[in-house]
């Protein structure tokens, strides 16, 4: 058997997830989200954020590292273990161009709910879901975030306006 190493990206932009629709030659077909094969030389890393680029013709920014995910199927070399790291990132606009070459006939963003019951394999829904509560934790640490340096401005404002800052126990 031999081993493969892919990477891909579970892509967002404001909340929708990057999908690919792949028709190859009406054998295969569905929903899966991009990655692809190592290149010698490579990074994970720059794996990942070629293969999105390749395959979506978008420009991606990693986020984090999220997990791994393997599976085996058969090809015209014989039996394939492919091991797939997957990164959490995002974009910059809702543009994608699916990479004919390879066979995508489609792409687009979706929310949360719709890419899930629309991709094909079980191993990506399970990539998906794992990620997405990452970037829901990191949105509400940037909530937070902001929150915070709003109380502190506002604090400083007041303070510096002579006046002491509210005291909400009063």
């Amino acid at each position: 058997m031999k081993n493969v190493q892919s990477c891909g990206g579970i892509v967002i932009h404001k909340g929708k997830i990057l999908l690919l629709y792949k028709n190859y030659a009406d054998r295969y077909s569905g929903w899966v989200l991009p990655k692809g094969s190592m290149e010698e030389g490579e990074t994970f890393e720059e794996t990942a954020l070629r293969e999105v680029k390749e395959e979506t013709g978008v420009s991606a920014e990693i986020i984090k590292y999220i997990d791994e995910t393997s599976f085996e199927f058969n090809s015209s070399e014989g039996r394939i273990a492919k091991h797939v790291k997957w990164f959490l990132m995002k974009s910059f606009s809702y543009f994608s161009k699916p990479q004919k070459a390879e066979y995508f006939v489609d792409s687009g963003y979706y929310k949360y709910h719709e890419a899930y019951h629309l991709l094909y394999f079980q191993n990506e829904r399970q990539v998906l879901e794992k990620a997405y509560e990452e970037y829901k934790h990191i949105l509400r640490d940037q909530i937070f975030e902001e929150q915070k340096k709003a109380g502190e401005t506002e604090a400083e404002a007041e303070t510096e306006a002579g006046s002491e800052p509210a005291n909400p126990a009063e």
